[in-house]
């Protein structure tokens, strides 16, 4: 059985070259991310991974989780292997120092999160969540719930949730129906069940924050009446010590196609008498603008999924390419060859290599806008990071769990047969892969989220930034010596043009044809996926041969140019492609298919 090992040179490259690490902590609270303390971080989260959770990954697939009088038990090594995470501060590596966190920047922190996504998907969804509630707590609590609930959290003594969906609810939050009753000492009851809560319950820590969404019994109908409540597992007496056992529990465990090892749980609150204690957070009917917060967060970091769960399956297959015999070699004629001479398994190795990397640069760089967009003093640069960050997070969420799937797949296909065998944990990467385009929005949610909300908001001025940006990168390429470097260039330029014709298609239709626009919504977020990778692509070209020219003459900086080559060539032709589907808009469907006679 293949293991995994972080691909601590790319990560770097990419935290250096794109998302810009080094000017990052000159940025006030960021000193501390040295070259030496990035280095180190790496290599120490590149040992934790592979030697820690990478073992427990197929475990976890056999073993499951399972739901007894007591609660949820995870699979064999669980607990273990998080309460050492938590003792070597991967939990809270992003986290504010004055709650116990590490402080470091995203850019940073993010290398580590992909090598534990990698390493162990299921594991790592209880620390995404937790960090994502973090974040809420962050913003919306009072003092005195942070006092109480966020350092716990950010050491990870504490796992956090996100409790939005029901059972006639699911991306449509209007119709969430779990309700809150204020009481007396300031507190509320919350009641009503909950669905496809990711770690609702388990047995790695004594204490479970839930964050859900309820309504109040006055509140506004729709999505402008709902407001956001924590409930713990329980409660907290006032010298911070744990008290009852609150009226939240797991009732049942859902059984999936992957994650096996999460536990995505129903969880009811307040079946059994007068309801959850829970605390308002923030103000009254603003929860869904606050669990946002948590679900940005958590988008990016799902995006991230992907992108990890593709490395994955891109070293299983090429470790195994390179050992199974097969063939003759078509130059050659050799007889009894590794798969890894024929054209065809190289194509499909190249394809998944270079749209992990374009992933993980997206991924990275949108990290980086974050951390300019919280630490930079200029309101307006700040401003100007976030909208961006912002307008990325569909591309990275959309555009990394597809590609992961999609790589995935490529990876059972490169195995064969042996591929379609459990036995060999590749069809495990794949069948954890199938949800991430689902969970946090899925990729027509995240096309819509594009559109609307952040292409159209301040019409499509930061867009124009994006597309000035890529533009910029195009005649650096037209100016660089190389011919690779020329011809990505020049299809780069391609790329981008299709991608304004379909912007300019979408803003002139918004108002006069939205059935035609939200047609073509997810083929829109596949183009700028395909060109906004492909420009990442093309910047790590551009800086590999900085390197060279430097005499810097790694063969990785080599393989870097030949990579971002190959995307020119396999991947930014099919921006013409979805442009193409784009225009056409909602003239191909038939909806008589779609009414009941």
């Amino acid at each position: 059985m293949h293991t995994y090992h972080a691909p601590i040179q790319d990560m770097r490259f990419v935290m250096d070259e794109i998302a810009g690490l080094p000017a990052i902590a000159q940025l006030p609270g960021y000193e501390e991310a040295t070259p030496d303390m990035a280095d180190a971080i790496l290599a120490e989260a590149a040992r934790f991974t592979s030697e820690v959770l990478a073992p427990l990954n197929r475990v976890g697939d056999q073993h499951g989780c399972t739901i007894g009088a007591n609660g949820v038990v995870t699979p064999p090594g669980w607990t273990a292997a998080y309460r050492a995470f938590c003792d070597a501060g991967w939990n809270g590596i992003a986290s504010p120092v004055e709650f116990g966190g590490q402080g470091l920047p995203d850019a940073l922190a993010m290398a580590v999160k992909e090598m534990v996504c990698a390493a162990n998907l299921s594991f790592s969804l209880g620390p995404l969540l937790t960090t994502g509630a973090v974040e809420a707590l962050l913003t919306c609590a009072s003092d005195e719930l942070k006092a109480i609930y966020l350092g716990k959290m950010v050491t990870g003594q504490w796992t956090g949730t996100m409790n939005l969906t029901e059972p006639q609810a699911g991306s449509d939050l209007a119709l969430i129906r779990s309700r809150a009753e204020a009481q007396a000492d300031g507190s509320y009851r919350v009641f009503g069940q909950k669905i496809f809560i990711t770690y609702g319950d388990h047995d790695m820590t004594d204490n479970i924050v839930h964050l859900v969404l309820a309504r109040l019994p006055d509140a506004p109908a729709g999505v402008k009446g709902i407001s956001m409540f924590l409930v713990p597992k329980f409660l907290v007496n006032g010298d911070g010590t744990l008290g009852a056992r609150n009226d939240a529990w797991c009732v049942s465990l859902e059984h999936k196609l992957g994650i096996h090892a999460s536990p995505t749980c129903v969880m009811a609150y307040g079946e059994h008498g007068e309801g959850a204690v829970g605390y308002l957070l923030g103000e009254a009917n603003r929860g869904l603008e606050y669990m946002f917060i948590m679900m940005n967060e958590a988008r990016l970091g799902v995006g991230l999924q992907g992108i990890a769960l593709g490395e994955r399956a891109y070293q299983q297959a090429l470790a195994y390419a390179r050992d199974r015999q097969q063939g003759r070699d078509a130059l050659t004629g050799e007889a009894l060859v590794s798969i890894d001479h024929h054209p065809d398994i190289r194509r499909m190795l190249m394809l998944m290599k270079s749209r992990v990397e374009a992933g993980r640069a997206l991924a990275y760089y949108t990290a980086g806008l974050l951390d300019t967009a919280h630490a930079v003093d200029d309101p307006a640069a700040a401003k100007k990071a976030l909208y961006l960050a912002e307008f990325m997070i569909p591309i990275v969420k959309g555009g990394g769990t597809e590609m992961g799937i999609d790589v995935a797949s490529l990876g059972i296909q490169i195995h064969g047969g042996m591929g379609f065998i459990e036995e060999t944990g590749a069809a495990q990467h794949w069948r954890d892969a199938r949800i991430t385009t689902i969970y946090e929005g899925t990729t027509g949610i995240q096309a819509n989220d594009l559109l609307f909300r952040k292409l159209m908001r301040d019409q499509g001025a930061t867009a124009q930034i994006v597309f000035k940006d890529i533009h910029a990168t195009v005649a650096a390429l037209a100016a660089a010596d190389g011919h690779d470097l020329h011809v990505i260039g020049q299809k780069l330029a391609n790329a981008l043009k299709a991608w304004g014709t379909a912007t300019d298609w979408l803003a002139a239709n918004a108002k006069t044809s939205p059935a035609s626009v939200l047609t073509a919504a997810v083929p829109y977020l596949h183009l700028a996926v395909t060109v906004t990778g492909g420009w990442m692509m093309a910047q790590a070209a551009l800086a590999a041969s900085r390197h060279l020219a430097q005499g810097n003459n790694d063969p990785f900086y080599r393989q870097k140019i030949a990579t971002a080559r190959f995307y020119a060539d396999q991947c930014l032709p099919q921006a013409a492609a979805y442009t193409e589907t784009v225009l056409a808009g909602d003239s191909g469907l038939d909806n008589s298919l779609f009414t009941k006679a």
